[in-house]
Protein backbone atom coordinates (compact mmCIF):
# COMPACT_ATOMS: atom_id res chain seq x y z
CA UNK A 1 0.00 0.00 0.00
CA UNK A 2 0.98 3.79 -0.47
CA UNK A 3 -1.59 5.38 1.64
CA UNK A 4 -3.35 3.83 4.23
CA UNK A 5 -6.65 5.57 5.44
CA UNK A 6 -7.71 5.34 9.27
CA UNK A 7 -10.91 6.48 10.16
CA UNK A 8 -11.82 7.58 13.97
CA UNK A 9 -7.98 8.18 14.25
CA UNK A 10 -9.36 10.60 16.77
CA UNK A 11 -10.42 8.19 19.30
CA UNK A 12 -8.75 5.93 21.80
CA UNK A 13 -8.29 3.03 19.15
CA UNK A 14 -7.55 5.62 16.66
CA UNK A 15 -4.59 6.83 18.38
CA UNK A 16 -3.02 3.79 18.87
CA UNK A 17 -3.24 3.12 15.47
CA UNK A 18 -1.92 5.75 14.46
CA UNK A 19 1.08 5.23 16.01
CA UNK A 20 1.08 1.31 15.37
CA UNK A 21 0.53 0.74 11.89
CA UNK A 22 2.44 3.69 10.24
CA UNK A 23 4.97 0.70 8.80
CA UNK A 24 2.10 -0.41 6.62
CA UNK A 25 2.02 2.17 4.22
CA UNK A 26 4.33 5.47 3.68
CA UNK A 27 1.82 7.65 4.17
CA UNK A 28 -1.38 7.65 6.69
CA UNK A 29 -3.92 9.72 6.16
CA UNK A 30 -6.40 10.43 9.49
CA UNK A 31 -9.55 11.47 9.90
CA UNK A 32 -12.13 12.27 12.53
CA UNK A 33 -14.99 14.86 12.83
CA UNK A 34 -12.88 15.95 15.53
CA UNK A 35 -9.59 18.02 15.99
CA UNK A 36 -6.23 16.14 16.04
CA UNK A 37 -2.52 16.00 16.53
CA UNK A 38 -0.71 17.62 13.93
CA UNK A 39 0.80 15.98 11.06
CA UNK A 40 3.72 13.99 11.34
CA UNK A 41 6.08 14.06 8.01
CA UNK A 42 4.40 10.99 6.64
CA UNK A 43 0.55 11.57 7.39
CA UNK A 44 -2.40 13.80 6.16
CA UNK A 45 -5.06 14.99 8.66
CA UNK A 46 -8.09 15.49 7.49
CA UNK A 47 -11.35 16.20 9.60
CA UNK A 48 -14.81 14.64 7.78
CA UNK A 49 -17.58 14.33 8.52
CA UNK A 50 -19.12 10.60 7.70
CA UNK A 51 -22.27 11.71 7.02
CA UNK A 52 -21.16 14.07 3.92
CA UNK A 53 -21.40 12.08 1.12
CA UNK A 54 -18.77 14.31 -0.80
CA UNK A 55 -16.23 15.06 2.13
CA UNK A 56 -15.96 11.10 2.48
CA UNK A 57 -15.72 10.53 -1.32
CA UNK A 58 -12.90 13.19 -1.32
CA UNK A 59 -11.40 11.06 1.68
CA UNK A 60 -10.97 8.20 0.53
CA UNK A 61 -9.49 9.06 -3.01
CA UNK A 62 -6.05 7.67 -3.84
CA UNK A 63 -6.00 5.44 -0.82
CA UNK A 64 -5.16 1.61 -1.09
CA UNK A 65 -6.53 0.14 2.15
CA UNK A 66 -9.32 1.67 4.91
CA UNK A 67 -8.96 0.88 8.34
CA UNK A 68 -12.51 2.26 9.64
CA UNK A 69 -12.72 2.73 13.02
CA UNK A 70 -14.76 5.74 12.65
CA UNK A 71 -18.67 6.39 13.96
CA UNK A 72 -20.06 6.30 16.93
CA UNK A 73 -18.78 3.23 19.14
CA UNK A 74 -21.43 3.34 22.10
CA UNK A 75 -24.64 3.76 23.09
CA UNK A 76 -25.99 6.79 21.96
CA UNK A 77 -29.15 8.39 20.57
CA UNK A 78 -30.33 7.45 17.30
CA UNK A 79 -29.78 10.62 15.45
CA UNK A 80 -25.99 10.01 16.17
CA UNK A 81 -26.06 6.50 15.48
CA UNK A 82 -27.63 7.10 12.02
CA UNK A 83 -25.44 9.98 10.85
CA UNK A 84 -22.44 8.11 11.77
CA UNK A 85 -22.70 4.12 11.48
CA UNK A 86 -25.60 3.89 8.73
CA UNK A 87 -25.35 6.88 6.47
CA UNK A 88 -21.42 7.20 7.39
CA UNK A 89 -20.77 3.79 6.40
CA UNK A 90 -22.62 3.79 3.15
CA UNK A 91 -20.81 6.54 2.29
CA UNK A 92 -17.86 4.76 3.00
CA UNK A 93 -18.37 2.12 0.74
CA UNK A 94 -19.57 4.48 -2.08
CA UNK A 95 -16.57 6.55 -2.17
CA UNK A 96 -14.53 3.17 -1.86
CA UNK A 97 -16.69 1.92 -4.88
CA UNK A 98 -15.61 4.98 -6.99
CA UNK A 99 -12.00 4.71 -6.10
CA UNK A 100 -10.74 1.40 -6.98
CA UNK A 101 -12.68 -0.67 -4.22
CA UNK A 102 -9.67 -0.42 -1.55
CA UNK A 103 -9.27 -3.06 1.58
CA UNK A 104 -11.59 -2.34 4.11
CA UNK A 105 -10.76 -3.27 7.87
CA UNK A 106 -14.00 -2.62 9.80
CA UNK A 107 -14.36 -2.82 13.04
CA UNK A 108 -17.96 -4.45 13.56
CA UNK A 109 -18.64 -4.78 17.69
CA UNK A 110 -19.25 -8.02 19.45
CA UNK A 111 -22.61 -6.15 20.29
CA UNK A 112 -24.32 -7.75 17.52
CA UNK A 113 -24.69 -11.12 19.81
CA UNK A 114 -24.78 -9.45 22.99
CA UNK A 115 -28.51 -11.04 24.27
CA UNK A 116 -26.91 -14.50 24.05
CA UNK A 117 -25.76 -15.69 26.97
CA UNK A 118 -22.18 -16.34 28.07
CA UNK A 119 -22.75 -20.16 28.29
CA UNK A 120 -24.44 -20.14 24.88
CA UNK A 121 -22.32 -21.23 21.58
CA UNK A 122 -22.13 -18.38 19.47
CA UNK A 123 -20.69 -18.58 15.77
CA UNK A 124 -20.85 -16.55 13.03
CA UNK A 125 -23.78 -18.06 11.61
CA UNK A 126 -25.31 -17.56 14.57
CA UNK A 127 -28.32 -15.33 14.37
CA UNK A 128 -27.56 -11.78 15.48
CA UNK A 129 -29.05 -10.41 19.33
CA UNK A 130 -28.06 -7.10 19.24
CA UNK A 131 -27.82 -4.87 22.70
CA UNK A 132 -28.58 -1.91 21.48
CA UNK A 133 -28.99 0.24 18.74
CA UNK A 134 -25.41 0.77 18.61
CA UNK A 135 -25.07 -3.30 18.01
CA UNK A 136 -28.33 -2.26 15.68
CA UNK A 137 -26.27 -0.28 13.26
CA UNK A 138 -22.89 -2.79 13.38
CA UNK A 139 -25.76 -5.60 12.17
CA UNK A 140 -26.14 -3.22 9.42
CA UNK A 141 -22.72 -2.51 8.84
CA UNK A 142 -22.11 -6.07 8.59
CA UNK A 143 -24.82 -6.73 6.12
CA UNK A 144 -23.88 -3.65 3.95
CA UNK A 145 -20.14 -5.11 3.61
CA UNK A 146 -21.41 -8.69 2.58
CA UNK A 147 -24.01 -6.96 -0.08
CA UNK A 148 -20.89 -4.64 -1.75
CA UNK A 149 -18.58 -7.84 -1.85
CA UNK A 150 -21.43 -10.18 -3.05
CA UNK A 151 -22.81 -7.30 -5.59
CA UNK A 152 -19.30 -5.70 -6.34
CA UNK A 153 -16.56 -7.88 -5.20
CA UNK A 154 -15.67 -5.23 -2.07
CA UNK A 155 -12.99 -7.08 -0.01
CA UNK A 156 -13.93 -6.53 3.68
CA UNK A 157 -12.79 -8.09 6.95
CA UNK A 158 -15.61 -7.18 9.30
CA UNK A 159 -14.21 -7.60 13.09
CA UNK A 160 -16.57 -8.27 15.87
CA UNK A 161 -14.24 -6.15 18.40
CA UNK A 162 -14.50 -6.98 21.94
CA UNK A 163 -12.63 -4.95 23.75
CA UNK A 164 -9.74 -3.40 22.67
CA UNK A 165 -7.66 -1.49 25.64
CA UNK A 166 -4.46 -1.34 26.44
CA UNK A 167 -5.67 -4.23 29.57
CA UNK A 168 -8.62 -5.56 30.81
CA UNK A 169 -10.11 -4.14 33.75
CA UNK A 170 -13.45 -5.88 34.60
CA UNK A 171 -14.66 -9.34 35.05
CA UNK A 172 -16.30 -9.45 30.82
CA UNK A 173 -12.72 -8.57 29.57
CA UNK A 174 -11.48 -11.07 30.72
CA UNK A 175 -13.65 -12.99 27.81
CA UNK A 176 -13.34 -10.09 25.23
CA UNK A 177 -10.03 -8.58 25.36
CA UNK A 178 -8.23 -7.72 22.54
CA UNK A 179 -4.73 -6.57 22.95
CA UNK A 180 -2.95 -3.44 20.94
CA UNK A 181 -0.67 -6.02 19.81
CA UNK A 182 -2.90 -8.69 18.32
CA UNK A 183 -5.13 -5.74 17.21
CA UNK A 184 -1.92 -4.46 14.83
CA UNK A 185 -1.41 -8.12 13.97
CA UNK A 186 -5.04 -8.66 12.93
CA UNK A 187 -4.48 -5.94 10.76
CA UNK A 188 -1.01 -6.92 8.83
CA UNK A 189 -2.63 -10.19 8.36
CA UNK A 190 -6.16 -8.98 6.88
CA UNK A 191 -4.17 -6.60 4.35
CA UNK A 192 -0.85 -9.24 3.52
CA UNK A 193 -3.42 -12.35 2.43
CA UNK A 194 -3.45 -12.21 -1.31
CA UNK A 195 -7.44 -12.90 -1.57
CA UNK A 196 -9.25 -11.57 1.45
CA UNK A 197 -13.01 -12.22 0.56
CA UNK A 198 -15.46 -10.89 3.36
CA UNK A 199 -14.77 -13.20 5.84
CA UNK A 200 -16.87 -11.81 9.36
CA UNK A 201 -14.29 -12.54 12.40
CA UNK A 202 -13.99 -12.22 16.00
CA UNK A 203 -10.90 -9.55 17.19
CA UNK A 204 -10.81 -11.53 20.28
CA UNK A 205 -7.06 -12.19 22.37
CA UNK A 206 -6.61 -15.67 23.21
CA UNK A 207 -8.86 -15.36 26.81
CA UNK A 208 -9.12 -19.00 28.24
CA UNK A 209 -12.65 -17.64 28.98
CA UNK A 210 -13.60 -16.11 25.61
CA UNK A 211 -16.93 -16.89 24.06
CA UNK A 212 -15.76 -17.03 20.81
CA UNK A 213 -13.24 -19.00 18.19
CA UNK A 214 -11.86 -17.79 14.91
CA UNK A 215 -11.20 -21.11 13.60
CA UNK A 216 -12.97 -20.92 9.98
CA UNK A 217 -10.72 -17.86 9.07
CA UNK A 218 -7.02 -20.28 10.07
CA UNK A 219 -6.37 -18.92 6.36
CA UNK A 220 -5.90 -15.32 7.36
CA UNK A 221 -2.89 -16.85 9.19
CA UNK A 222 -3.88 -14.97 12.31
CA UNK A 223 -2.90 -16.03 15.99
CA UNK A 224 -3.39 -14.11 18.79
CA UNK A 225 -0.42 -14.20 21.35
CA UNK A 226 -1.66 -12.30 24.62
CA UNK A 227 -3.97 -13.56 27.27
CA UNK A 228 -6.52 -11.85 29.27
CA UNK A 229 -5.65 -14.23 32.07
CA UNK A 230 -3.08 -13.11 33.74
CA UNK A 231 -4.92 -10.02 34.48
CA UNK A 232 -8.12 -12.09 36.28
CA UNK A 233 -6.47 -11.71 39.67
CA UNK A 234 -5.59 -8.17 40.01
CA UNK A 235 -8.99 -7.33 38.97
CA UNK A 236 -10.36 -9.48 41.83
CA UNK A 237 -8.52 -7.69 43.80
CA UNK A 238 -10.40 -4.46 43.30
CA UNK A 239 -13.49 -5.68 43.73
CA UNK A 240 -14.83 -5.37 40.42
CA UNK A 241 -16.60 -8.79 39.72
CA UNK A 242 -20.12 -9.13 39.25
CA UNK A 243 -22.80 -11.34 41.40
CA UNK A 244 -23.81 -14.33 39.50
CA UNK A 245 -26.92 -12.68 38.95
CA UNK A 246 -26.07 -9.66 37.45
CA UNK A 247 -26.22 -8.95 33.78
CA UNK A 248 -22.24 -8.88 33.71
CA UNK A 249 -22.23 -12.13 34.38
CA UNK A 250 -24.70 -13.40 32.68
CA UNK A 251 -25.18 -11.92 29.06
CA UNK A 252 -22.20 -11.42 26.37
CA UNK A 253 -23.93 -7.94 25.93
CA UNK A 254 -22.77 -7.23 29.91
CA UNK A 255 -24.22 -3.84 30.74
CA UNK A 256 -25.21 -2.54 27.67
CA UNK A 257 -27.93 -5.20 27.67
CA UNK A 258 -29.31 -2.72 30.40
CA UNK A 259 -28.76 0.66 28.97
CA UNK A 260 -32.18 2.78 28.35
CA UNK A 261 -33.83 2.75 24.64
CA UNK A 262 -33.21 6.45 23.60
CA UNK A 263 -36.49 8.32 22.36
CA UNK A 264 -34.49 10.31 19.65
Amino acid sequence: MKRLLITGAGGGLGRMARQRLAHLAPVLRLSDIVPMEEPASNEEVVVCDLSDAAAVSALVKDCDGIVHLGGVSTEQSFSAILDANIVGLRNLYEAARHNGMPRIFFAASNHVVGFYRQDEKVDIDSAVRPDGLYGVSKCFGEALARFYYDKLGQETAIVRIGSCFERPTDYRMLATWLSYDDFVSLVERVFAVPELGCPTLWGVSANSRAWWSNEHVSYLGWQPKDSADRFEQSIRDTGNWPDPGHPLAILQGGNNTQDPLSDH
